[in-house]
């Protein structure tokens, strides 16, 4: 039986680990490092160049470089999260037919998906090299409050880079997972999650080998990545006002700063001040400018205040649907390198009124409970162990007047499936439209497209004599099933939800053959290159 690897596919971040012996290890990538940057650059030669090697590239080609592609994978181009993507990302970002968001290169343009792909693809190369095997089968977290879209898109990247997913979890749940069957604890647990690009809350039960999710909530644009983009800001300011200079325009000049600033960040988690010195910056004809600054901690703090006080309101959400107080958490788990911000860690503190644990890797747990849950999904743990987790939105129909009816409310744990009856508007009404959607909004219109279909031939009646069940099954994958039934003729449709976004089975067919051709021509060069070598 080969190995299954979890792999936790960051914003800023991505991680690698397997069981060996019933624990969960971290695979370091090629370069020795447990934490592989979730980076890509594409070369003017072909070659993509993936973490560490293309963060050093996008400073100096940041329009072919793409980070933080996770916060753009499965949404549209029109949404408010590209919107404000467009404004920072030093790549371009335009629209595809189906309206989602395509990364504009030099080389031409590309998905998020398959930009995901090359790093999962990363990832796999350096668990293959480290445990000298091929390895086809993963387990891959996504934060709990990804939607359809999201998760799917997310499925569709895995596949492009030639895994099987076993399974998508949550990542908090699967860093609550590491940190349960490894302290053996039976507790209600509270996983406060900050990572790079999102922020989620995940409160738990852990009992005897169960681990079962209670309510989950919050931001899938909310992340480290925000904290950077204010030292940015900040930086950009003070230079201006003390050279009357706006580098803000300027997509070399603010990724150098934001490299900068990201590393300014993480040293005020340790030291109360921090230089920022960026030499040759600027020029013009007075001559050469340099950045020479001082951060302190306390600034910081000041600069993003309302970042982490964000994070609460979802907190206050997730203890409500679970109908717990702070005072009923016995345990927080900090999750994402965020959470290293001494101010989260007070926050949180003051919060729950307990001190969080800090005895885990915030930047490594998340995928070492992705190896855990492959685990228990082959057997090869000691400990019996069950997860139970849940839908992080409700699901249902649109009706009448454009209103949304949940059929599935959100934190219901799954496996689970949900009937409701429904008639005709029309008299002799002979088919049925059932849009079906994702989200908490009373506008259907207001809430995630998940996808529309017909149900044929219905029985000719008056309006509101015909009764049509609608059936909505969602398996622990996540994965959306919707029947509707005309009780009368005994006609039936059931559709596995497929978004009206994303890529299609065909162009994810396509885009695999095209890279497995492009491994050919580099294999049979590589060849050539060997042989040449060996003549001379």
């Amino acid at each position: 039986m080969g190995y299954v690897i979890g792999i936790d596919l960051g914003t800023t971040n991505s991680c690698v680990a397997y069981l060996e012996g019933g624990k969960p290890q971290v695979i370091p990538n090629m370069e020795g490092q447990r934490t592989t940057p979730s980076v890509v650059s594409f070369t003017e030669s072909g070659e993509n160049l993936v973490g560490s090697l293309a963060q050093r590239q996008s400073q100096t080609d940041p329009g072919n470089s793409v980070l933080s592609i996770k916060r753009l994978i499965g949404k549209k181009f029109d949404s408010k999260e590209a919107k404000e993507a467009k404004k920072k990302m030093p790549y371009e970002l335009t629209e595809a037919e189906n309206g989602d968001i395509m990364v504009a290169l030099k080389t031409g343009t590309i998905s998020p998906q398959e930009i995901s792909s090359i790093i999962l693809g990363y990832m796999k190369e350096c668990a293959e090299s480290y445990l000298g095997e091929e390895v086809v089968e993963a387990v891959i977290t996504v934060p709990a409050n990804f939607n359809d879209h999201e998760r799917k898109a997310t499925r569709d990247a895995a596949k492009i880079a030639g895994l099987n997913v076993l399974r998508i979890i949550n990542e908090p749940t699967s860093a609550c997972l590491a940190y349960g069957l490894e302290e053996r604890k039976n507790a209600t647990v509270a996983v406060y999650d900050l990572g790079g690009g999102t922020f989620d809350i995940t409160l738990m039960e852990i009992n005897d080998g169960v681990f079962h999710v209670l309510s989950t909530n919050g931001n899938s644009f909310l992340g480290g990545e925000d904290f950077d983009d204010r030292i940015v800001d900040w930086i950009i300011e003070e230079f201006k006002s003390e050279n009357g200079v706006d580098l803000s325009k300027d997509k070399f000049v603010r990724q150098r700063i934001k490299d900068e600033a990201e590393n300014t960040k993480k040293n005020l988690s340790f030291s109360k001040e921090s230089k920022i010195q960026l030499p040759f910056i600027y020029s013009d004809k007075s001559g050469t400018k340099h950045i020479k600054l001082t951060l302190s901690r306390k600034k910081l703090e000041e600069l993003t205040s309302d970042l982490i006080a964000k994070t609460f309101p979802f907190i206050e959400r997730a203890l409500e649907d679970s109908k717990l107080k702070p005072k009923d958490i016995e345990e927080v788990i900090l999750v994402g390198g965020q959470t290293r911000m001494p101010k989260v860690k007070e926050k949180i503190r003051d919060f729950f009124g307990k001190d969080p644990v800090e005895d885990v890797n915030p930047e490594e747990i998340v995928a070492m409970g992705a190896a855990v849950q492959s685990g228990i999904i082959k057997g090869e743990t000691d400990e019996s162990a069950l997860l139970l987790d849940v839908t992080p939105l409700s699901l249902g129909i649109e009706t009448e007047m454009d209103t949304f009816v949940k059929l599935i409310s959100r934190n219901t744990t799954i496996p689970t499936r949900r009937t409701r009856a429904f008639t005709t508007v029309r008299h002799n009404q002979k088919r049925v439209r059932v849009h079906v959607l994702q989200g908490e909004n009373k506008k259907a219109s207001e809430n995630i497209s998940l996808g529309v279909f017909n149900l044929l031939g219905i029985s000719a009646a008056p309006a509101g004599l015909p009764q049509i069940d609608v059936t909505f099954e969602i398996d622990a994958d996540g994965i959306v099933k919707v029947t509707a039934k005309d009780l009368d003729s005994e006609r039936a449709k059931k559709i596995e939800v497929n978004p009206s976004s994303g890529l299609s089975n065909d162009e994810i067919e396509k885009i695999i053959t095209k890279e497995q051709a492009e491994e050919g021509k580099k294999g049979e060069k590589e060849t050539e290159e060997e042989e040449d070598a060996k003549e001379e």
